[in-house]
């Protein structure tokens, strides 16, 4: 069989989605590696075009950065692919809240990643999430792509519950594909380079808990920064490391009304390396979230040995399994309670071969090899 040319078609760099650009970037990195002899994998994506921001004044505010997404999104992208359409056999979305394309490439020969319902959640649950009328027009254009595409990815039993749930994509098309772990995140500590060491040099030897992922709504960032405060009050020399995100106005305001922005450190455009450093020092990973896709931090917190503190939600439970400690998501008096006994008996959590144990059931080599394998069908169908 010859061989199959696919298009790996990625977010722009630009909107800073690092979960989203590392699901893309390991599966190009497998399929390179190990499918060489019958897939070209290959990475598409555009130059990003600012325009709104190059406009004085008008420029440096939000509102100008999101315009220039929108118009990047659904303008520039599609005329670029519809230029590319004779390059590639396939085409493989990585992101599904790029699945609006689907509308300018063939159907029948591509395939979308969903990674959560996010995206669509003002269609399926509108008293939860109200949204404009022009919002929930480009909502819905995003899953009509969805719905049109080939074969749709999801990577845990959760994911697909709720598609299944909302009829979102016909069954016969969803396939199990659950993420991996860079190579970075271990129990091994790895050379640092000369920015990884003045990075942690930062923080120094003083102890921390930690927190990587963005500050979007369902993290939950308040039941994050309260706990803090409060477990702080405790241990007043206990710190907070952040890894990602940027603080929206309330959590700011938060910040300020606890008191604890010293004793915060937010860290932004960290790579692989470091974060695993990170994983490795802390006392303890929190994930506050209310609504996950999968959860990647809480793996890779796992893989470096750490202790994984996170919210008992479905999907958290299916990732963690028995290697992490849970706590009910909104509820702080448990976490602080939760957090208090492990910083005075660490023994108390999971054993570390426990952690390991549920980390190394996760790999970008199976990722990449049943995504292979459903192109392989798709083209040979």
């Amino acid at each position: 069989m010859a061989q199959i040319q696919i298009a790996i078609i990625c977010d722009y760099l630009e909107e800073k989605w690092q979960s989203m650009d590392l699901c893309a970037q390991m599966l190009l990195q497998e399929l390179q590696a190990e499918h060489l002899a019958s897939i070209q994998a290959i990475e598409v994506c555009p130059t990003f075009n600012w325009r709104c921001k190059q406009i004085p004044r008008l420029g440096k505010k939000h509102f100008a950065y999101n315009t220039d997404r929108l118009i990047n999104r659904f303008w520039d992208y599609p005329h670029y692919l519809n230029q590319r359409l004779a390059d590639f056999d396939l085409f493989h979305i990585a992101d599904h809240s790029y699945a609006h394309l689907v509308h300018v490439l063939p159907p029948d020969r591509t395939g979308v990643y969903c990674h959560d319902i996010d995206a669509f959640r003002c269609l399926v649950e509108p008293e939860q999430e109200p949204r404009s009328r022009w919002y929930k027009a480009m909502s819905l254009r995003i899953l009509r792509g969805l719905q049109s595409c080939a074969v749709v990815f999801y990577s845990t039993t959760e994911v697909k519950k709720q598609i299944e749930h909302y009829q979102l994509v016909k069954p016969s098309r969803l396939v199990y594909a659950p993420y991996g772990i860079a190579p970075e995140f271990g129990i091994v500590l790895e050379n640092e380079t000369n920015n990884d060491q003045q990075i942690l040099g930062k923080i120094g030897e003083v102890p921390f808990l930690l927190h990587v992922g963005s500050c979007i709504p369902r993290k939950r960032i308040d039941i994050l920064l309260e706990v803090f405060a409060q477990i702080q009050a405790i241990y007043p020399k206990l710190q907070l490391v952040k890894v990602g995100g940027e603080w929206t106005q309330s959590q700011q305001q938060q910040i300020a009304q606890l008191n604890i922005g010293n004793s915060i450190i937010h860290l932004q455009g960290l790579q692989r390396p470091t974060i695993a450093a990170l994983y490795r020092r802390a006392l303890a990973v929190l994930l506050t979230s209310e609504a996950e896709g999968f959860g990647l931090p809480v793996i890779e917190a796992l893989a470096c040995g750490a202790i994984a503190i996170i919210s008992d939600i479905p999907v958290l439970r299916e990732v963690g399994g028995e290697a992490a400690v849970y706590c009910p998501t909104a509820d702080v008096s448990a976490w602080v309670k939760t957090l208090e006994q492990l910083l005075l008996n660490p023994t108390s959590a999971p054993v570390i071969n426990l952690r390991l144990s549920q980390a190394k059931k996760y790999s970008w080599s199976a990722h990449a090899q049943i995504i292979a394998q459903s192109y392989t069908k798709l083209a040979s169908g």
